[in-house]
């Protein structure tokens, strides 16, 4: 095992797909890692391979974060883990169905993982971070952030969730030594799409789907660019930027104490 690290990183969701390539990418960068995922036995192969390519010390903790009681161990583990420098929040699930053909018990569960869990374990990792003076903390959203009439509703709101937290704690944290960044990915080569309707990504049009390895690869160099928001399939960034002006510029018109014209009559 190196001796020499760049801290400790925790990523959610590391059993395989996009959580996985995090930690595989992160040890390649000199990060010690704690991995966290339901199932246990892909979590060790993922976790074997990392000690044997990048020889960094790899923990792993089988946990539901959409089980209250686990989620609970996990944030433990971060309020009190001392070499903690980067939290990665990619543990989450989608859906494709629209919003009356869906399940509510399973959207709430959605709602649980995808923002109820990322929100908790940044409260418990944080503080640490803030006392220290600095830290990373990566959130995966997805394009469906900005664009929530694309699949399921209830999955886009929670990834608007993702981005909006991501910025606000951005605004509070980032002259206080902690980068934030959310990362919204587009359609990906993942087991994501492996649901009814669906049946794989596989079955999408390929000029949409891009590799997970390349998604990570990009996610990881909008980080060192220092973006706050990186959105690997988008080509023209002036896009975003012209999207962060108008919502900038907007955000300075928003109360009044009169409504607009538009409204009086």
């Amino acid at each position: 095992m190196s001796t020499s690290s760049n801290g400790t990183a925790l990523v959610t969701g590391a059993s395989s797909g996009i959580g996985a390539l995090y930690a595989d990418r992160l040890a390649k960068r000199g990060y010690d890692l704690i991995l966290v995922a339901r199932n246990t036995d892909r979590l060790e192969q993922v976790a074997q391979r990392i000690r044997d390519t990048h020889h960094r010390q790899v923990r792993i903790i089988g946990a539901d974060l959409g089980n209250p009681q686990e989620l609970r161990h996990v944030e433990e583990l971060l309020r009190n883990e001392t070499s903690l420098t980067m939290l990665v929040n990619n543990a989450g699930f989608g859906a494709v169905t629209p919003l009356l053909d869906s399940n509510v018990d399973e959207m709430e569960a959605m709602i649980n993982l995808n923002v109820t869990a990322l929100m908790r374990l940044t409260y418990a990792a944080a503080p640490a971070m803030l006392a220290r003076g600095t830290g990373t903390i990566i959130n995966i959203a997805s394009i469906v952030a900005i664009s929530p009439e694309t699949l399921n509703g209830i999955y886009g709101a929670s990834k608007a969730f993702v981005l909006a937290f991501s910025h606000s704690l951005q605004h509070e944290l980032g002259d206080k030594g902690i980068r934030v960044q959310a990362v919204l990915p587009g359609a990906t080569a993942t087991a994501f799409w492996n649901v009814p309707g669906v049946g794989g990504h596989e079955n999408l049009p390929q000029s949409w789907v891009m590799k997970s390895e390349e998604m990570v690869d990009a996610a990881l160099a909008g980080l060192d660019a220092g973006e706050t928001v990186t959105i690997p399939p988008l080509q023209d960034g002036e896009e975003w930027n012209a999207w962060e002006a108008a919502r900038r510029t907007m955000s300075q018109h928003l109360s009044t104490a009169q409504p607009a014209p538009r409204y009086r009559r």
